[in-house]
């Protein structure tokens, strides 16, 4: 019990959240990667990955907007 105590007194903050950083593609890229997909086979796996990669983007910007 004296060390809880002794723990009382010391502040404690939660370091606010880090946001990983978001790579922005040009419309160059943006325009390939597009007729890449366009040209895969229908219910190839990529496609579902990069949905997934969509969303966890958007959901990193929205933790980036929450900061400031």
């Amino acid at each position: 019990m004296i060390f809880l105590i002794g723990c009382e007194k010391v502040g404690f903050e939660v370091p606010p959240s880090t946001c990983p950083p978001v790579v922005d593609y040009n419309r160059a890229e943006q325009a390939q990667v597009a007729e890449e997909v366009a040209v895969l086979s229908e219910g190839a796996l990529i496609g579902e990955w990069l949905a997934d990669y969509a969303v966890l983007k958007a959901q990193v910007r929205s933790c980036d907007t929450r900061r400031t």
